[in-house]
């Protein structure tokens, strides 16, 4: 712990922003190391002649900007310089050399199966405001298109840059660093960055088959968290969806208390499932995200956050800052797509072709005794003896897949996430590839 006499000798401006700084550069220089101990804010402000909420005021900056961490045992503790946070789960594991024939670790959309642009662009840069400053936040094609398909009311509607930056800025909106967030468990590992990087507490919330267990939600709801966090259909990683059953019971206990309800839609058009939300039952307190990327193209980079108006309103005001509003070229791009019927078919057969390689490569390996349970989205949820073992094992022929301890809140046995929606790019036939991973899931 280090003396507050010497950290209150080296603060010359001793307002809250002073001391901040001040604490900055020591910690830049690393004459105040990671792991240190801070003093007390009392302790602090009785050497700094200051009042305790000044300190505080100091810390809270810290804290916002990840220099500190307040533990509970420890107190304030240094975590270390300014420096933006990396998306450790999202980014690859492991380096495998330059053997890997088949990449099944990134479950991205088959370019083969999206639509052409060229028609949908030209249609886009005839969008009225071309060229115009006004913030539209949703152009009225667009909103006109995807108002038919959403499953409830919707007060507020706007774009972002994608399913995940959709999430992100509602989560960063709804909760302050230390705030509770319930997530189900496993989840999308990209979800679990955004989360950690915004200094939220992780609440987990099992599932199984149909959804978030509602035993399991009344638990994390009893730690009062700001916002639920859960995917309605093609679940991440082990792609089940949501039933209009377990939608009314979790939407009957969600009724009671002011958390809000963020459903990440992230396979959309291209999901298995119809589109069940507990939005139906709670529309002024559910925001739904839908990204297009998967079923229209990631270059499009469109999500749509749709939901009650208080927080898409927050999204509104925080995009403000930046962008402020997304391409009207390409949401107009995207609108003439979700109304063109020739669009629609080609959908519609990219998702009987993602179910077709989903499902062929589950009951390849269930014949091989490697169950999957997997009923919706671009992936598989295997379990394995051992992870490590596994991945090397599969590396070693070629292949690429992803650690199931990405996923995971609270370990609950190793598992890989095989990705499905690209086996025909596979080098070898597809019982040839089940062989393979039923062998790296055995024990050693």
């Amino acid at each position: 712990m280090i003396d507050a006499a010497w950290l209150a000798e080296h603060i010359g401006d001793r307002t809250a922003r002073g001391i901040a700084a001040a604490m900055t550069s020591l910690i830049r220089s690393g004459e105040i190391p990671a792991g240190t101990r801070l003093p007390t804010v009392r302790g602090l402000a009785a050497e700094l002649g200051v009042s305790p909420g000044t300190v505080a005021d100091a810390w809270t900056t810290l804290r916002r900007h990840r220099v500190v961490s307040a533990q509970r045992r420890r107190g304030t503790v240094v975590i270390g310089p300014p420096n933006v946070p990396h998306p450790a789960r999202y980014e690859r594991i492991g380096e495998f050399g330059t053997r890997l024939a088949v990449d099944l670790a990134v479950a991205a959309p088959d370019p083969a199966l999206l639509p052409p642009l060229g028609a949908a662009l030209a249609a886009g840069a005839r969008t009225p405001q071309l060229n115009g400053y006004t913030r539209e936040t949703i152009t009225p094609a667009l909103r006109a298109a995807v108002e038919p398909g959403w499953p409830f009311p919707a007060a507020g509607m706007l774009t972002t840059g994608g399913g995940y930056e959709g999430v992100q800025l509602v989560c960063q909106t709804v909760a302050v660093p230390g705030d509770r967030i319930a997530v189900e468990d496993p989840t999308g590992a990209r979800l679990l960055d955004i989360l950690e990087a915004q200094g939220a507490e992780i609440v987990p919330v099992s599932c199984d088959a149909e959804g978030p267990e509602p035993d399991s939600l009344a638990e994390a709801l009893a730690a009062g968290p700001a916002a639920f966090v859960y995917q309605p259909r093609a679940h991440t990683p082990r792609g089940h969806a949501l039933t209009p059953a377990r939608a009314a019971a979790l939407a009957a206990l969600l009724a009671p208390v002011g958390t809000l309800v963020i459903e990440d839609d992230g396979t959309g058009e291209v999901s298995a499932s119809p589109a069940v939300s507990v939005g139906t039952h709670l529309p002024d307190r559910t925001v739904l995200v839908r990204s297009y990327s998967k079923s229209h193209g990631p270059d499009l980079r469109i999500a749509v956050i749709g939901g009650a108006a208080e927080p898409v309103e927050r999204v509104r005001v925080l995009r403000s800052f930046g962008t402020g509003w997304t391409s009207r070229v390409l949401q107009d791009a995207l609108a003439h797509l979700l109304t063109d019927p020739a669009t629609g078919d080609l959908v519609a057969r990219a998702r009987l072709a993602y179910a077709e390689r989903r499902d062929g490569l589950a009951a390849a390996l269930a014949e091989r005794g490697v169950p999957t349970g997997n009923r919706d989205g671009l992936m598989l949820w295997v379990p394995v003896a051992d992870e490590s073992g596994a991945l090397v094992t599969l590396a070693a022929h070629g292949v690429a897949a992803a650690p199931g301890s990405r996923y995971q809140i609270v370990p609950s046995g190793p598992h890989l996430r095989i990705a499905t929606s690209r086996l025909h790019d596979a080098p070898f036939p597809l019982p040839e590839l089940a062989d393979l991973i039923a062998l790296a899931a055995r024990p050693r």
